[in-house]
């Protein structure tokens, strides 16, 4: 199983991104999927999650100005950042909750994309 994202870049303050993220690969159920942002020097936080069901959680830091949603369909995570602060700089991992064939749960890990905002 495998997680491969897109979508960093280099954007101005105020603008907006969108990242995305893909699973693929055979596995039983795909649960809570999400973002977590790691910024040089920093440990790796929470930024945003959804559940099978559609239920969010947010980093206080980016209430208001991320949206994670996904597509169980396409088995894609989104993360829409608008309203971007130099400080949303970091690396963005997206990440999966899966229960494997052998029934056992994981953790799957994307490569990471970069996002750095600057004028």
């Amino acid at each position: 199983v495998q997680l491969q994202a897109s979508g960093g870049g280099l954007v101005q303050p105020g603008g907006s991104l969108r990242l995305s993220c893909g699973v693929s690969g055979v596995f039983n159920i795909l649960n809570a999927m999400g973002w977590y942002s790691q910024a040089p020097g920093q440990q790796r936080e929470l930024v945003a999650s959804v559940t099978r069901d559609g239920c969010t959680n947010y980093a206080d830091s980016v209430t208001g100005r991320f949206t994670v949603s996904r597509d169980n369909g396409k088995r894609t995570v989104y993360l829409q950042m608008n309203s971007l602060k130099p400080e949303d700089t970091a690396v963005y991992y997206c990440y999966a909750e899966i229960v494997s064939t052998a029934l056992r749960r994981q953790n799957i890990w994307g490569q990471g994309t970069q996002v750095t905002v600057s004028s």
